[in-house]
């Protein structure tokens, strides 16, 4: 090998090993490093602050019933056993003005014709629309009685709304509805109505309503006490007291939720088997002395033919609440 390749050899492996060297010392090297100024640094955070934003709202906050019901729980007292409910019984609550969201006229002028000469300013809404078109001009409301099937804004939507507006939490909505199963009345009370009356509208109801949450002092007509001639009783059981004891503990036992029973027949329609309780409870009552209960069973029993006015609804409130008192009364006695 000549010196001369030799000579070549060498400066290229010296040439390369500089290379080497270069690139080396290069990546060693830091990279400076440029901080933004105050604009950029503003609108890189802006930047992050678009993009960590949901597009969509979480359901959470859609739900305008997303508050504490105590927002918006209206203080409610106990109703008192009372007699017999007439339109003048509601005279007591003279100076209340009510909201009437209900879309059918006939139900409407019911409502009005109840409450006519009482004292009661009610005032008339179409729909749940106009029912909140009403409430941004006046809130001075005891109650709303929202019917839940209506056009435009049905009364669910219109309730939610009204429930999610704390300057409403001072009214009371109340739904109408002949919806009466555990679902319907469990997607009223999670819309935030209170309370709720079936339809057809029953006087006797309606005024429980008004007792519990008027604000004006009232003292409902009271009930005659001692319903239960146990005198009579013991009498017609030959003078036995035991036997006649023994006779009150099974009428409990049997009658004593006979007030449920028979709601369940009448919201389904079931006159057949509604007559026949009812025929029984007048021989048993007669038996026991409670001629009260008796005298409402029997006028209920006549008044199931009555299917165009409904009108044993408001038989079979006073009913309930005879038996109950009667119920109460056995119990003490025994």
């Amino acid at each position: 090998m000549s010196n001369e390749f030799q000579l070549l050899l060498i400066a290229i492996f010296a040439l390369a090993l500089l290379i080497a060297v270069f690139y080396f010392f290069a990546q060693k090297r830091p990279t400076p490093k440029i901080e933004p100024d105050l604009s950029q640094k503003q609108e890189i955070k802006q930047e992050k602050e678009v993009f960590t934003t949901p597009l969509i709202p979480d359901e959470k906050s859609l739900d305008v019933t997303n508050r504490r019901k105590s927002d918006y729980t209206i203080p409610k007292r106990a109703v008192p056993e009372f007699g017999k409910i007439t339109k003048q019984s509601f005279s007591e609550f003279a100076g209340e003005r009510i909201l009437v969201a209900e879309d059918n006229p006939i139900n409407q002028k019911v409502i009005v014709g109840l409450l006519a000469g009482s004292g009661i300013d009610v005032v008339l809404a179409n729909d749940g629309q106009e029912a909140l078109d009403i409430l941004e001009k006046e809130t001075n409301f005891l109650m709303i009685l929202m019917d839940a099937h209506m056009p435009r804004v049905d009364g669910f939507e219109a309730t939610r709304i009204i429930r999610a507006n704390p300057q409403y939490d001072h009214i009371l909505v109340v739904a109408l509805s002949g919806d009466v199963g555990a679902d319907d009345i469990q997607k009223m009370k999670s819309a935030g109505m209170a309370e709720q009356l079936e339809k057809p509208l029953r006087m006797e109801s309606l005024y429980k309503i008004f007792y519990a949450y008027s604000t004006k002092e009232t003292q409902p007509e009271t009930a005659v006490t001692n319903i239960l001639d146990a005198a009579e009783g013991v009498e017609i059981c030959g003078g036995d007291e035991n036997f006649y004891r023994e006779i009150l503990a099974e009428f409990v036992s049997d009658y004593g939720d006979s007030a449920d029973r028979l709601g369940d027949f009448l919201r389904v329609h079931d006159m057949q088997a509604a007559d026949a309780l009812l025929l029984d409870i007048v021989g048993v009552a007669a038996n026991i002395g409670a001629h009260s209960l008796g005298d409402i069973a029997s006028h209920l029993k006549l008044s199931l033919s009555d299917t165009h006015e409904k009108s044993y609804f408001s038989l079979y409130d006073r009913y309930k609440v005879q038996l109950e008192r009667l119920t109460q009364e056995i119990r003490g006695y025994l």
